[in-house]
Formats: C-alpha cells, structure tokens, sequence
C-alpha cells in the first residue's frame, strides 16, 4: 500500500514528486505515456525562474526527475486505464495487468493540444509548430506566423503575437471569429493581424533543416490552395484533458477539465488530488502546473496525517 501515487510526470506530478518525497512519504509515479510531458516536446525554455540562459523542456525535465528520485521518490513505467476507491477509502490505480494501491492519489496528467492530424504532424512540434504563444512567441521576432483558430484563446495568442511578429495570419474555418464581441474587435483591429477567413492549414511546408517555411491554405468555400510564408504555425483550437480514466471520481467541466475544490487541489473524492493542465485550463503554464503539484503534495501530506 503506497502513502501516494502520483499519476503523470510533467512539472505538476514532478513537484509533488519532490515534496512527497522530501516528507518521507515515499512515492510512487506513473509515467504514462509520455515521461515529462508537453515539455518533454519543446525545444528552449526561457520562462521557467532559475534559468535565466533558457534550458531544453527535455533538459528541464530530467533534471526534476533527478530531483524527486533524489529524495526518494520511484517510477514505474505504466498507462493508467482506471482508478477505483475501496469502501476502506483506499485507491485501487490500475494499469493493464497491474494493480497499484495508495492511500491518496494525485493526478497530474495534464492536456494534450489539439492538433488537425496532418502528415509529419508530430515531428514538427518544437520546430515550427507549437501551442502556445506565451512558450514559443519570443522566438518568432520580425518574421511572419500564423494562428489557427476563432476563438478567444486563438485571438489572445494572435494579439499576444504582435509583440514579436512581423505579420500574424489568423486562419479560421468560418467567415467570422467565435471569440466574445470585445476580443474579436481588438483582434480584428490590429493591424498586424491578417484574417484568412472560411480556410485551414492543409499542409505544412518545411525548408531543408526541417524547419516550419510555409503552409498551405486551402479556401473551403471554393477549394482553392495557396501558401503562405511563415516561420511558425501557433494551433489554438482547444486542449483535451487527459482525464477519461476517472469517470465517477471526479466533476468535471463540459470540456473535461477535472473541477477541484475553491480555492484548492482536491477533487469531490476524499484523497484524491488534481494539479496541473488537467485540472487548469486558464493558465496552462510550466510554472503554475509546478505551483499546484506543490499544493496537491501538500494537501495529500495533510490528508495522510489527519487519516492515519
């Protein structure tokens, strides 16, 4: 029986990692599928505090596991499919052929960008490809990019853009932006921003270092392509929560994001936590998804010392 099981490996499940561990409270993590999360995909980080050259988001994330296994914390290799709560209130984490049991759990499972599923799609993240303009924007300055989306968060990013680009086209697939009235009008006029309306990317074009060059546009009203010059493509059409293994345990949004209690990280279920992207769809930054793996370390401490 674990003291904790902490589900995910990002910024979130590594801080609570380290102060679990660092309270003698020996946890255990499972990775998933992707050991270090959406950082793990990134090329240079220049936000995190402690970092003022910038680090590798794979860099980062070796050096928070080499912190948490320092202080005693494990790994264990293993995809989460259920969570299931015994009538003692302990957890039964179960992934394929193996069963974990814990006291508490936290899930730090984060959100997983949506992307359009085009070829090569994958290996041009970090390269010219991203989903976040506060992450990546600063490396684009005086070159054109280009946004995907018609929401608010796709305008925000657009807006955010301007800081550094030359040019920001912001494609979207109808001919007139979903964002709220305010958002869509500070949008629409800044000069900067180029609408490209009833369009999509349908290709992504790259030079010889395999780096973003272009896109191909294609109009979906008359079928025609054209392409356009762009260094990077920023998509912002909404995250999936990586929460579907916890139907029953948890509330969640209509978008799936896990609710958690005001103004704290635990979830309807007494001893199970949620830190990180796959409960904060507002934020979605390496800092702030460390900050709550802190508070869920924390309240799962102060939940075993008031169950003991």
């Amino acid at each position: 029986m674990e003291n904790v099981i902490i589900i995910g490996t990002g910024c979130a499940g590594y801080t609570a990692a380290i102060y679990t561990a660092r309270a003698q409270l020996n946890p255990l993590m499972l990775t998933g599928t992707q050991p270090g999360g959406q950082l793990s995909t990134t090329t240079e980080v220049e936000n995190f505090p402690g970092h003022p050259e910038g680090i590798m988001g794979p860099d980062l994330m070796m050096k928070m596991q080499a912190q948490a296994e320092k202080f005693g914390a494990r790994m264990a290799w293993s995809n989460v499919d259920s969570i299931q709560r015994r009538d003692d209130g302990s957890f039964a984490v179960i992934a394929g052929e193996e069963t974990f049991e814990a006291k508490t759990v936290i899930i730090a499972t984060g959100a997983a960008p949506r992307h359009l599923g085009l070829p090569d799609e994958k290996s041009l993240i970090g390269h010219g490809l991203t989903s976040c303009a506060t992450c990546d924007g600063a490396f684009y300055r005086n070159v054109p990019v280009c946004v995907i989306g018609g929401g608010d968060s796709a305008c925000e990013e657009a807006v955010f853009l301007t800081r550094f680009a030359s040019k920001v086209y912001l494609v979207h697939r109808r001919d007139t932006l979903r964002a709220s009235k305010i958002m869509a009008e500070r949008t629409l006029a800044n000069p900067k921003i180029v609408p490209v309306w009833n369009s999509t990317v349908s290709a992504y074009l790259t030079d010889e270092k395999g780096e973003m060059r272009a896109v191909t546009l294609t109009n979906l009203l008359d079928g025609a392509t054209s392409e356009v010059a762009v260094s990077c493509v920023f998509v912002a059409i909404g995250h999936v929560p990586n929460s579907g293994f916890l139907d029953g345990l948890v509330d969640k949004d209509e978008n799936g994001y896990i609710l958690q209690q005001p103004g704290r990280t635990a979830t309807k279920t007494p001893g199970l936590f949620a830190a990180g992207d796959v409960a904060d769809h507002f934020y979605r930054q390496a800092i702030t998804a460390a900050g709550q793996g802190c508070a869920a370390a924390l309240e799962a401490e102060r939940y075993l010392s008031e169950h003991a």
